[in-house]
């Protein structure tokens, strides 16, 4: 389950590099907020999958919502006169770090439990009988 969200990062990636056309600037601000929320889902959906609680039906809609909300608030903050873009780039960029972070955690303790798994399965076959000398 975790790789979809990988996918989705990895499908992301390769199109951004093979797009060679300049964006408007109104346009770009709306794009990068859009991608912003998109990591974040991607980095929530990956911390998901490591916890075992991943879904994808929630995923894709997830996914989906949060770029259209937080462009339609990029324009919103536009048309209003307010920068909310500089709002949701702090935002999105402290669940980002928090999910990263959350991620590394788990994938650290994981592990650190298969390498005593391995000392321990390392010690039983070096000494089958621990009762004995």
């Amino acid at each position: 389950m975790i790789f979809f969200p990988l996918v989705c990062l990895f499908v992301g990636a390769v199109l951004g590099l093979l797009i060679r056309e300049p964006i408007r600037t109104e346009a770009g601000t709306y794009l990068a907020v859009a991608c912003l929320a998109g990591l974040d889902t991607i980095c929530g959906g990956i911390r998901a999958g490591l916890e075992g609680k991943f879904h994808n039906d929630v995923f894709i809609t997830g996914f989906v919502s949060n770029v259209l909300i937080a462009m339609f608030l990029a324009w919103l903050g536009d048309r209003i006169g307010t920068n909310i873009f500089l709002v949701c780039a702090l935002i999105f960029g402290t669940r980002i770090f928090n999910n990263l972070s959350l991620i590394r955690r788990f994938a650290l303790t994981r592990w650190q439990d298969f390498l005593v798994r391995r000392r321990e399965q390392q010690s039983a076959v070096a000494n089958p009988n621990p009762n004995l000398p």
